[in-house]
Parts: structure tokens; C-alpha cells; sequence
């Protein structure tokens, strides 16, 4: 039995029955756009509505996350992987109990792995699926081959940019390269769009039209708006004293602008025809090149 073969199987087995959390990716073409912030505001928003949130903290090498939380870490990524650690034991909780698990160097060197390291991890990301009912993967930034591989195996993929030029030049080109990668599925994964440190409403869907403009035009792909989060000195203030402004200012213009984006991406109508894949659906497609059924 091949070790794509194994994988399978290993899907196959923890999915019945078991729970599917849903997997969301954000990501952005260059750094400093506030994508971190926008992936703990929205986990935020979503605990508010009494969902099970866990954020893993894919930027390599940069502690966001945990800074953003004022946490440290005991575990990471690697401890599963090199020092026996389960699920639960690298999971770090931060404000109104919302998990994170950083990434330390450990999913970067996945694909190098045994296949017995391997089917420990899938079962073990398995179990992650029955923790939370979302889990939100905060990327690096740019267009590497490492965040490349998360968007692929992502079904959900929110883009955060802002109104400077590079930033939507940059968002262009993350989108370029993600239309070209041989392992995307347009059906498979559904993009969409977050305008941040805008001045107005307007601007912002002013930035989306510009963008998506251009990528109708050139890459065809169908991409979704939605929202904008408006310039706020209480979101600094907030990052500052390492508190998300949903809890430290949560009637803050900004607070609000996630707590309508959160809203959206719950609305079931809105997302009717997304398929919830899981955690380790999601990661046996990162480490064997992939897609599994779960």
C-alpha cells in the first residue's frame, strides 16, 4: 500500500462518524495589511456567536499570534511531530477561549516526513476536527511555495488588502499565482476578499471593484467581497496592549466591521454551497499533493 493509499484510508476511518470543522485561510499578497489582526478579530467575532474557534498560526518563523495575544506558548507544531505531544497539549488558549497552536518550523517540513510521522499527525488533526467547529490558518504573506500549498488545500480562502497601490498590486499577483498553481479547483475553493484601513465603506468596495476588474479580466476567476474595516486609533491602541479590539473596544469602528464580516461568512444562505473538508483533509492534501473526501 502506497502511502497516498494510507492517507486515504486514514480519512476514510476518522470520518464516521465524526464531526468536520471548517477550515478558513487568510492569507495576503504582502505584509503589513493586518492580516493577523483580521484572522483573530474574526475568531473572535466568531466565539461571540458560540462557536469553537482554534487559530493555527502558519506564518513561519513570526509569533503573531501569540504576541497579538499577550500568550506564550508552552508547545508548537514541531512537539506533535518530534516530541510526542497530543492534539490538546499544543493548543494554547488565549482571551474568551479561543485556541492557538503555533507553527513553529514543523508543517514547513511535512512533505519530509515518515509515512508512520505522517499517520500520526492525520489521526491526530482528526481529533482537531472534534475540538472545533472552526479553524482559521493564518498564513505568511506573499505568494511563497509554502502559503501556496495551505490556499490550494484551503476551501476558503479570505484575501486581505488595502487601498495602496502595492497592496492591491501585490493581492493581484497572489491571485495570479494561485489560479496557476496545477492543484487548484475554482469549484473546490471559494475566494474572497477583505478591504482593510480603509477611510470609508465606499472606498473599500471601491478597492474590490478595481481588483476584481482586473482578475475577471485576466484570470477569470470569481472572486467575493466581503467588507471593509475602517481605519480605527482604537485597533492600534488595541494591538499596542495586546488585546483584540472585539474585546477591548467591541463597539469600535472596526470591532463592528468584523463583527459584519464574521455575520456574512455565517449567513447559511451565503454559504450554502461550500463544502466543510476538515483538518485532515486539509493537511493530507498539503503533504501528499492531494485531495481526499471526507
Amino acid at each position: 500500500m502506497d502511502q497516498a493509499e494510507q492517507l486515504r484510508n486514514i480519512i476514510k476511518a476518522n470520518s464516521i462518524p465524526r464531526p468536520v470543522a471548517r477550515v478558513i485561510t487568510v492569507t495576503s499578497g504582502k505584509g503589513g495589511v493586518g492580516k493577523s489582526n483580521t484572522a483573530i478579530n474574526l475568531a473572535i467575532q466568531f466565539r461571540k456567536m458560540g462557536q469553537r474557534v482554534i487559530i493555527l498560526d502558519a506564518d513561519f518563523g513570526l509569533a503573531n499570534i501569540e504576541i497579538m495575544f499577550g500568550t506564550v506558548p508552552k508547545h508548537n507544531f514541531c512537539d506533535l511531530i518530534y516530541q510526542g505531544k497530543n492534539i490538546k497539549e499544543i493548543i494554547t488558549w488565549g482571551p474568551m477561549e479561543v485556541g492557538f497552536i503555533s507553527g513553529g518550523s514543523g508543517i514547513a517540513g511535512l512533505s519530509n516526513l515518515s509515512r508512520e510521522y505522517l499517520t500520526y499527525i492525520i489521526q491526530s488533526l482528526a481529533e482537531l476536527d472534534a475540538i472545533a467547529d472552526i479553524v482559521i490558518v493564518d498564513t505568511g504573506a506573499g505568494i511563497s511555495d509554502a502559503v501556496l500549498e495551505f490556499l490550494v488545500a484551503s476551501g476558503e480562502i479570505l484575501v486581505v488588502t488595502t487601498p495602496e497601490p502595492t497592496s492591491i498590486t501585490d493581492s493581484y499577483s497572489l491571485l495570479k499565482a494561485l489560479k496557476r498553481h496545477p492543484r487548484f479547483s475554482e469549484k473546490a475553493s471559494q475566494v474572497k476578499v477583505i478591504a482593510n484601513k480603509v477611510d470609508s465603506q465606499n472606498e473599500g468596495q471601491a478597492l474590490f471593484n478595481k481588483l476584481n476588474a482586473v482578475v475577471a479580466r485576466y484570470l477569470k476567476l470569481p472572486i467575493t467581497y466581503l467588507g471593509a474595516v475602517p481605519q480605527d486609533s482604537q485597533l492600534s491602541k488595541a494591538v499596542m496592549q495586546q488585546m483584540p479590539v472585539s474585546i477591548q473596544a467591541p463597539t469600535a469602528k472596526s470591532a463592528l466591521a468584523y463583527e459584519a464580516i464574521a455575520a456574512k461568512l455565517m449567513n447559511r444562505e451565503l454559504n450554502k454551497n461550500m463544502v466543510k473538508r476538515g483538518m485532515a483533509a486539509f493537511f493530507s492534501h498539503i503533504v501528499n499533493g492531494k485531495k481526499y473526501s471526507v
